[in-house]
């Protein structure tokens, strides 16, 4: 060195040279570097489908707006995560860059920096210039104005589609959202409502049918399994396309030991050890098959539009679909959601805005029909029940029993039911399936235990003995596995399985039950407690059946002389003991008492009252049995009409009424219209009951019979 400050730049280097001190300040200032899409040409999707099942109507209204000279429209496909409003466009898409001839572009509008991207990336495709461009990135021109002018004048007519718009507000507010006699727009969005789409027609979309869903499994997984094993997953899975591809991309991919659809079938039940337990961990497995981000993951996909009803000041809508989920995707009356408050979370004056996000953002759907009703996909609930906090759970799950309590009928009366009782039905079962899994404390588990006992205890009393069975057995296995047998809820609960097993005519079954019921009673509740004493009524009812009189009799006494010993002889328990008696009892002290008995009921409970109506019943029955048939008959006349006015004829104690009054006609050797009921009877018992049932079989009896003593002189 000389000394000398001699140094030199090379290229864009710089030196700074100084003989004293020196001080540097630099600023730099760079533009900043533009990311656009790699193609607005090509949908920017996973896997496209095999084959577009079902939709047909749907396509054909889709593929008429791609037609030669048509524009100026925009379609709002709407729908469910999952639904397959994707793959629908795609399918358009394909359509209108082939047959139609038209040119396609693709969107992702998902977010505001996508959307400006992707349609700054149309402008640039349909001929702005770099000028343009920047102006519109650096915001000296307005960015939507230029993308329409551009497609405006685009010289070939186009398809533009603006796929996951599921923030509609991005649309508006930026002005991207507008029609063109040059083309068609097309829009996938999860947002429903009406009033964000002006102008736009709207297509909603929801699951597919049976037949069609199972085809999509066989288009990914043709040598999974049978047609039926299709269907049977497909039911499993809810129909939901999302759900089908993910669970037929993880058939068809895998390599070592391919599972059949009946081993994924199982798996789903958690039955088959070969995999996840958990069904959405198992479905989100597919997702490497279809493209693995959130969208294509069960897990994740609904959490999409939570977030963005939380950033639109909606939070409480998770917590109103958290609710949701401890029931079933069966309809849902909406007179349950009446008193929905879960503080601090779920306010009461927030629980209508909450739910109307939901139904906007297509997490829920109203069900038309005379009862209005709520219905949520069922993959949806179980995707969100798994990933609710512990700490919630207790909160939820005590609201959901207490909400289905105060609708359900405290004590069910005879006869049909209104309808929200069968509506009911899966939800019960469902939060008694939720409780055994998040394990609530007691209290909870005991009042989804009662709605249960009064949804099985509504079903019965209304006739329908099977589906009584089916609801307390299932009560009876998850409501035992958190409360143990010898609760008293659990008691009870078996209780209605015995008494459906007697209706259905399987005796046998229901001695079985009893008498285990009825050593459970004594040994926990005590020989005379009300449940042990009703217990002893309903066993003598199978024993009197397989012709063990003797010992129905005794059991029945047992009852009502309980019964009137804690209770007192007037207790409507004892009553309806006392009026069993005269049933099962050839005593003359017996049947000698019906009329102080029948005296008894008019007094304390009324002449309308179900229970004098029976004792009118059991009286003629016995005088009849009793060989006094004159006074039989005006008993059992008025008493049988009455049935038939309240229940109508095909109900179960309506029918025992006819076979009554036909018995004590044919004793009074009025044959004629003895076998007019028993036709009757043997007619409605065999469609009510089946050609086999003991009591269809006994009236057959009667009625050849009597036809056999109306020929003989």
């Amino acid at each position: 060195m000389s000394g000398r400050n001699d140094a030199r730049a090379d290229g864009q280097g710089r030196i700074y040279q100084a003989s004293g001190d020196q001080y540097i300040t630099e600023h730099h200032h760079h533009a900043p570097e533009w990311s656009g899409p790699d193609s607005v040409r090509r949908p920017a999707v996973g896997r496209a489908p095999v084959v577009l099942r079902d939709r047909a109507g749907e396509m054909d209204r889709l593929r008429a707006a791609v037609e030669p000279g048509v524009g100026n429209r925009v379609y709002v496909l709407h729908g469910l995560g999952g639904c397959g409003k994707t793959a629908v466009a795609y399918a358009l898409f394909d359509h209108a860059t082939g047959e139609a001839g038209r040119l396609g572009l693709w969107v992702n509008a998902s977010d505001p920096a996508s959307l400006r991207s992707g349609m700054l990336a149309v402008a640039a495709d349909r001929g702005a210039t770099d000028g343009e461009l920047v102006g519109a990135r650096t915001g000296l021109r307005p960015a939507a104005d230029l993308v329409w002018h551009y497609l405006d004048h685009s010289d070939q007519p186009w398809l533009l589609v603006l796929d996951n718009a599921d923030t509609p507000a991005i649309l508006r507010d930026g002005g991207w959202l507008r029609t063109s006699p040059t083309g068609t727009v097309v829009v996938t969005t999860r947002q429903a409502a009406a009033h964000w789409w002006p102008g736009a027609e709207l297509l909603q979309f929801g699951v597919l049918p049976r037949e069609d869903a199972a085809l999509v499994l066989r288009d990914l997984a043709p040598h999974a399994g049978s047609v039926e094993d299709a269907r049977e997953v497909a039911d499993r899975l809810g129909r939901l396309p999302l759900a089908l591809t993910l669970a037929g991309g993880f058939l068809a991919h895998q390599v070592i030991d391919p599972w059949t659809l009946a081993d994924y079938s199982r798996q789903l039940d958690g039955g088959s050890g070969l995999g996840p337990t958990d069904p959405i961990e198992l479905i989100d497995q597919g997702a490497a098959a279809v493209g693995g981000d959130s969208r294509h993951l069960l897990s994740h996909t609904w959490q999409l539009s939570l977030d963005a009803l939380a950033t639109q000041g909606l939070p409480e809508a998770g917590r109103l679909l958290s609710l949701l989920a401890c029931w079933s995707n069966d309809p849902l009356p909406l007179s349950v959601l009446s008193g929905v408050e879960l503080e601090p979370a779920l306010p009461a004056f927030r629980v209508e805005s909450a739910l109307r996000g939901l139904l906007d953002h297509s997490l829920t759907e109203l069900v038309p029909g005379e009862m209005r009703c709520l219905r949520t996909h069922g993959v949806l609930l179980d995707s969100v029940a798994r990933t609710t906090p512990d700490d919630q759970r207790e909160q939820l799950s005590a609201a959901a029993a207490r909400l289905l309590l105060a609708v359900l009928p405290e004590v069910p009366d005879r006869g049909a039911q209104e309808p929200r009782v069968n509506l009911l039905a899966p939800h019960v079962i469902a939060l008694l399936r939720r409780t055994a899994n998040w394990a609530p404390g007691q209290p909870t588990v005991e009042v989804a235990a009662e709605c249960a006992l009064r949804l099985v205890t509504a079903v019965h009393r209304a006739g329908d003995y099977a589906s009584a069975l089916s609801l307390g057995s299932e009560a009876v296995e998850l409501v035992t596995s958190r409360l143990g047998a010898s609760h008293v809820l659990v008691i009870r609960l078996r209780q209605r399985v015995g008494r459906a097993l007697f209706r259905l005519g399987r005796f046998e079954e229901s001695e079985a039950l009893y008498r285990h019921v009825l050593e459970d009673c004594e040994r926990i509740l005590g020989p005379t407690a009300s449940d042990t004493l009703q217990t002893c009524l309903k066993l003598a009812g199978p024993l009197f059946n397989l012709g063990r009189e003797q010992d129905g009799t005794s059991l029945t006494r047992r009852a009502a002389e309980g019964h009137a010993q804690t209770s007192g002889p007037t207790h409507p328990l004892t009553l309806l003991a006392r009026s069993s008696l005269l049933e099962v009892s050839t005593q003359p002290a017996d049947v000698a008492a019906g009329s102080d008995l029948v005296a008894d009921c008019l007094r304390e409970v009324g002449e309308d009252h179900s229970i004098t109506l029976d004792t009118r019943l059991n009286y003629a029955y016995a005088l009849n049995q009793g060989g006094r048939s004159a006074e039989a008959l005006p008993h059992i006349r008025p008493a049988f009409a009455e049935y038939v006015r309240r229940f109508g004829p095909d109900y179960p104690i309506a029918l025992n009424a006819r076979a009554t009054l036909s018995m004590t006609l044919a004793a009074l050797g009025q044959y004629a219209e003895a076998i007019e009921h028993a036709e009757n009877l043997v007619e409605r018992r065999t469609r009510a009951l089946g050609p086999t049932h003991p009591w269809t079989l006994f009236a057959k009896d009667l009625l050849e019979q009597y036809r056999r003593s109306q020929r003989t002189p």
